[in-house]
């Protein structure tokens, strides 16, 4: 009975709102595991109940009260249902999508219901095999002692075979996967022919060392043609620079590769100089750098380094130190040539970075190292919720300020940019080096927390984010898992919500770090409207 009466109601709390909008096959895996998990916890009140000793109902009160907790739960499951479009559609309104088809409860029922009956399954064999274990102590050793030994030895022994058996083992699956997807490309994919681009017969860098999501990068960019046509002033061709993880043998090597092949290039006769640091999987986001070339007229010299295969999500977990080793090399030895040429014909240096490429650039270097010569600033797109500078900074945010938009210090430094853009920020100077950090309230990479399961984000407090349902409520490990899979599907988002940041904004958040010359307000608006969001989609809208 307790396991049914908190299933339902983690059930019915899974379908009320949370960051992004989910599907009806995602909100039914959710649910489902939102009922298993409520069926476990309530089932193992119920046995430490009489495990401790306590008095229970006679059979017939409880046979009663069964038929009762029975109703209850399937009535809480069909009134959740009942309003589960209309909690979805709260969540799709802010973020202009359309509503939710009406057959859509009945779909989430269907895909809920084996989800919750397969993990049901594999609780009960885990009670079994803790039940199994300790009866073979119980002889040995007294009955309560028997069983936490044999909760400790099933729990030890359960996580070691996952683990090690299958983790480990995904994980190396996952690596191997996405190195050859890294270097499975078209062999009709000829290497490039400008003299100053990557994988020419001039460059440094081999064609075949470098994989998709790096060709695209370095192919992809608007053209001087293209830039000149779109915002109407004189543009010339940008410089794009990529090392891939097979490019060098090591870290320093490829840092190294780096700086020689932006040296050939002439990259340091450039106006601005860009440090990218890519997600995981070596993508870089094409609207974070096309935006930048478009306000700079193609004046700009961009390098990226490869320092994964995995995912982002995967490369967090597995191996989050390797970006920033990876971003401190290259950081240490482009500064240290930037800073021996002169100050007044030098390039305006920057570091750039979405997502887990944020994480990885906000560890480049520390403030203390640069104070002789600041580097002029940085863009950090969706910093991960485990960024240190920036956990730190919003921690440190001032008094009244909201969580997902703060303002921290005398902003002289370090500011925070959503959608609304850099409103009232006129009045305010910047200090010698400039920190945008563009985040989205509805961005569960940036707000996800492992303390959600038992403690309130302090991003519920009021007033709610934009692009946040004023319908979303907090409560212990539903909200926990609801925000875990919202992290899970960040790019499931329309442009310019959850974890796909729109041109539009990376164009108010490149103005204020880089402060191009010539642009007037309605110059930047017209800018926005000429490039289409869709193109810069994940997926197909």
């Amino acid at each position: 009975m307790p396991g049914l009466l908190v299933g339902s109601v983690f059930f019915t709390l899974s379908l009320t709102p949370s960051l992004l909008p989910r599907t009806e096959i995602v909100q039914g895996i959710l649910s489902g595991c939102c009922f298993a998990v409520g069926y476990g916890i309530g089932n193992l009140g119920h046995w430490l109940w009489g495990f401790l000793g306590l008095k229970v109902p006679p059979g017939r009160v409880t046979r009663a009260m069964g038929m009762l907790v029975a109703l209850i739960g399937l009535a809480l499951v069909l009134i959740a249902l009942g309003y589960a479009n209309s909690w979805q559609n709260s969540v799709r309104a802010v973020m202009q999508m359309p509503p939710v088809d009406q057959s859509q409860p009945l779909v989430i029922a269907a895909v809920a219901l084996p989800i919750a009956a397969a993990l049901m399954v594999l609780g009960k064999l885990l009670v079994m095999l803790i039940r199994l274990v300790w009866s073979w102590l119980s002889p040995h050793l007294p009955r309560r002692a028997a069983l936490v030994l044999a909760v400790l030895l099933v729990a030890i022994v359960v996580g070691a075979l996952v683990n090690n058996l299958f983790w480990r083992s995904a994980l190396r699956a996952a690596d191997n996967f996405y190195e050859r997807l890294d270097a499975f490309v078209s062999t009709d994919d000829a290497p490039p022919t400008g003299w100053d681009e990557t994988g020419s017969a001039q460059s440094l860098i081999d064609w075949d060392t470098i994989g998709k999501d790096s060709r695209i990068y370095v192919q992809s960019g608007p053209s001087a043609a293209e830039i000149a046509a779109l915002t109407g002033r004189p543009a010339i061709e940008p410089l794009r620079t990529y090392v891939g993880l097979r490019s060098a043998p090591s870290v320093q090597a490829r840092a190294q590769l780096a700086l020689d092949e932006l040296l050939r290039i002439g990259a340091f006769e450039r106006s601005v100089l860009v440090l990218i640091m890519p997600v995981g999987t070596g993508w870089v986001d094409r609207a974070g750098i096309d935006t930048l070339e478009y306000l700079h007229g193609g004046d700009v010299a961009s390098v990226a380094v490869q320092y994964s295969y995995l995912t982002s999500a995967l490369s967090l977990l597995v191996e989050p130190e390797y970006g920033a080793e990876t971003a401190q090399a290259l950081f240490d030895l482009v500064y240290a040539y930037w800073t021996n040429l002169p100050r007044d014909s030098r390039p305006r240096l920057y570091l750039y970075g979405l997502s887990l490429g944020a994480l990885a650039s906000q560890n480049s270097t520390t403030v203390y190292d640069v104070l002789g010569d600041p580097f002029d600033g940085a863009l950090w797109a969706g910093p991960p919720f485990s960024s240190s500078i920036w956990g730190r900074v919003t921690e440190s945010r001032q008094p009244g300020t909201p969580f997902w938009l703060p303002r921290f210090g005398n902003s002289s430094s370090i500011r925070f940019m959503n959608q609304s853009g850099a409103q009232g920020w006129d009045d305010i100077p910047w200090g010698p080096m400039r920190i945008v950090f563009l985040q989205y309230a509805s961005d569960p990479i940036v707000f996800f927390s492992f303390a959600a399961d038992w403690q309130k984000p302090a991003w519920f407090d009021a007033p709610r984010g934009p692009d946040v349902s004023p319908a979303l409520n907090w409560y212990p490990m539903v909200t926990f898992l609801q925000l875990a899979l919202d992290t899970a599907l960040s790019q499931t988002a329309p442009v310019g919500y959850g974890h796909v940041y729109s041109p539009r904004d990376y164009i108010d958040a490149w103005y204020e770090v880089t402060q191009p010359p010539g642009w007037t307000r309605p110059q930047l608006e017209a800018l926005k409207s000429a490039i289409d969001p869709l193109d810069y989609a994940p997926f197909p809208p």
